[in-house]
C-alpha cells in the first residue's frame, strides 16, 4: 500500500506523437492513476490536453486527433507533493518571451520550501502546489543566455529526486538527477527518439531500448539529433530499490535490468532465510507473485493461486484517501476458500507500510479457513521516511519504526512473520548493492535532509 509518484513518456520526430504518447502512458498507468496529460508541438506552437482520471478516460480519440505535432511529452500522476486536483496535473506549461515550455516530473525535491519562499519574496506567483512548477520558475528567471544554460542554472539550485521531460516548440529534453533516484530510459522507433520511465512503454509501440539516461545527464533532442550534456560532478548513485521490489512492471527493465527476474530472486533469497513447514505458498497479487514463485521453487513448497485479484480495481496504494484505500483492499482481493481451508499457508508480500492493509488481508484468509498463516516479506522492515517521492513521509506512519517484528505479527494477526534481511536484499540485486538508496530501511539518506522540512515537501493529500 505504497504510493509512488509518476510516469513519464516523450517522443521526438513522429507525426503520430500524441497517439504514441497515449499508448506509452497507458503502459505506465500503474505509476499514477490520479491524472494524465499530453503536450505536443508541431515545431511552431504547442497544444495540450490534461484531465483527472485514467489515461483512457482523459484521452478520447477525438481529443487525440486535435493534438497534432511531431514532439510530445506525457505524464501520469500520483501526488507526492501537491494536492490531487486538476491544476496540479502535468505536464505543467508556461509561456515566457513569446515561447512555451512544458515540464513533466517524476520524483520529489527536498528544498522546495526554501526555494519557494525565496521566489515568492521576489514576487513570483505560483499557480499550483507542485515542486515541478518551482523548477520552471527557476529556469525562466535564470539570467543565462541559452535554454540549456538556464536549465543547468536551475538544476544547480534544487536538491532531491527528479527525472524530468521538458518540451519546447522544437526540442525534447530529458534530465535525470545526479543520484539517479528515478528511472528514465532512451529508445528508438524507426527514426524517432523515445523517452520513458520504464521499457514496457517501449514494448507497446515496438520501440527499441537503447540505453538509460545516465544520472546527472541532460539529453537534448532536436533537428540536429541527440546532444548529451553532463554538467554535474559524479556522485554516489542512489537508485530507488523499490522500483525492483514493487513499483515497476515485471515486464520492464529499469536501471538496465529486468524486474521479473529480480523479484523472483528476492523470493529465492527469502526462502533461504525463512524456512517453515507448510502446505502451500500464496502470493499477494500482483506484485507479490514473482517473489512467491521464487520462494516456492527454492523451498519446494507448491505455489497455489489462492487469492484472486479483481483487475478492475486500481492499485490500492494509488488512491488518495484512506477510506477509499480500505474499500479497495476488501474489493480488490478475494481468497478461494476451497484452496485455503484447513491449510498451513505461507503468504508472500512485497512490503508492509502501515500494517492496516495486511491486517485486512490476513483476516480474509482466516475467514476463508486458513489453519496457520505465516507471512514473509521480500524486503526489510520500513523504518524511516522517504523524501524522494514515496508516500511515507513520517515515522509515525511506519509500523516497523514503532514495533518489533513480533509485535507487527500480532497487529496483522499472523502466526509468524519474517522479513528479508538488508544484506539479502542487496545481494539479490542485479547490480551492486552500493548503487541503491536504502534510506527507508537504514536511515542513510544520500541527500542530507534538513531538520525542518517545509510544508510544501510534505503536502501529501
Amino acid at each position: 500500500m505504497i504510493k509512488h509518484s509518476c510516469g513519464l513518456f516523450g517522443i521526438y520526430g513522429n507525426q503520430d506523437a500524441a497517439k504514441l504518447c497515449f499508448l506509452g502512458l497507458y503502459a505506465l498507468q500503474h505509476r499514477g492513476q490520479e491524472s494524465a496529460g499530453i503536450v505536443v508541438s508541431d515545431g511552431k506552437k504547442t497544444k495540450y490536453q490534461k484531465g483527472m482520471g485514467l489515461v483512457n478516460e482523459v484521452f478520447k480519440p477525438e481529443k487525440l486527433d486535435t493534438l497534432t505535432g511531431h514532439i510530445a511529452i506525457g505524464h501520469v500522476r500520483y501526488s507526492t507533493t501537491g494536492s490531487s486536483m486538476l491544476r496540479n496535473s502535468q505536464p505543467f506549461i508556461v509561456e515566457y518571451s513569446k515561447k512555451s515550455i512544458a515540464i513533466a516530473h517524476n520524483g520529489n525535491l527536498i528544498n522546495t520550501g526554501f526555494l519557494r519562499d525565496k521566489l515568492e519574496s521576489e514576487g513570483t506567483i505560483f499557480q499550483s502546489t507542485m515542486d515541478t512548477e518551482l523548477i520552471i520558475h527557476l529556469i525562466v528567471k535564470s539570467k543565462k543566455k541559452t535554454l540549456e544554460e538556464k536549465i543547468i542554472d536551475a538544476l544547480n539550485q534544487i536538491r532531491g529526486a527528479y527525472s524530468l521531460l521538458l518540451l519546447t516548440e522544437d526540442k525534447l529534453i530529458a534530465i535525470r538527477d545526479p543520484h539517479g533516484f528515478r528511472p528514465l530510459c532512451l529508445g528508438l522507433l524507426n527514426n524517432s527518439y523515445v523517452i520513458a520511465s520504464e521499457t514496457s512503454a517501449f514494448d507497446i509501440i515496438k520501440a527499441k531500448y537503447i540505453r538509460d539516461i545516465e544520472p546527472g545527464e541532460i539529453l537534448v533532442t532536436d533537428k540536429n539529433g541527440l546532444n548529451s550534456i553532463r554538467p554535474f560532478p559524479e556522485t554516489r548513485h542512489s537508485f530507488c530499490i523499490f522500483e525492483y521490489i514493487y513499483f515497476a512492471r515485471p515486464d520492464s527493465n529499469v536501471f538496465s535490468n529486468n524486474v521479473y527476474l529480480t523479484r523472483k530472486q528476492l523470493g529465492r533469497q527469502l526462502a533461504k532465510e525463512w524456512k517453515i513447514n507448510a502446505d502451500m505458498v500464496l502470493a499477494i497479487p500482483d506484485s507479490g507473485n514473482y517473489a512467491a514463485l521464487g520462494y516456492s521453487e527454492e523451498s519446494k513448497i507448491p505455489l497455489e493461486l489462492g487469492i484472486i485479484r479483481n483487475h478492475y480495481i486500481g492499485r490500492t496504494f494509488i488512491q488518495p484517501f484512506q477510506e477509499i484505500r480500505d474499500l479497495s483492499v476488501k474489493v480488490k482481493l478475494n481468497p478461494i476458500k476451497e484452496v485455503i481451508r484447513d491449510k498451513k499457508i505461507i503468504v508472500i508480500e512485497d512490503s508492509i507500510v502501515r500494517g492496516t492493509t495486511s491486517r485486512t488481508r490476513m483476516k480474509t484468509l482466516r475467514d476463508a479457513g486458513a489453519k496457520e498463516i505465516h507471512m514473509f516479506v521480500s524486503c526489510p522492515p520500513l523504518k524511516y521516511p522517504c523524501f524522494y517521492g514515496i508516500d511515507f513521509p513520517t515515522k509515525e506512519e511506519l509500523v516497523a519504526s514503532n514495533h518489533t517484528v513480533d509485535e507487527i505479527a500480532k497487529i496483522i494477526e499472523v502466526d509468524s512473520l519474517g522479513y528479508l534481511s538488508l544484506n539479502g536484499l542487496l545481494n539479490s540485486m542485479p547490480i551492486p548493492g552500493k548503487e541503491f538508496c536504502v534510506a527507508c530501511f537504514n536511515g542513510d539518506y544520500p541527500e542530507p535532509i534538513e531538520e525542518k522540512i517545509s510544508k510544501y515537501n510534505l503536502e501529501i493529500v
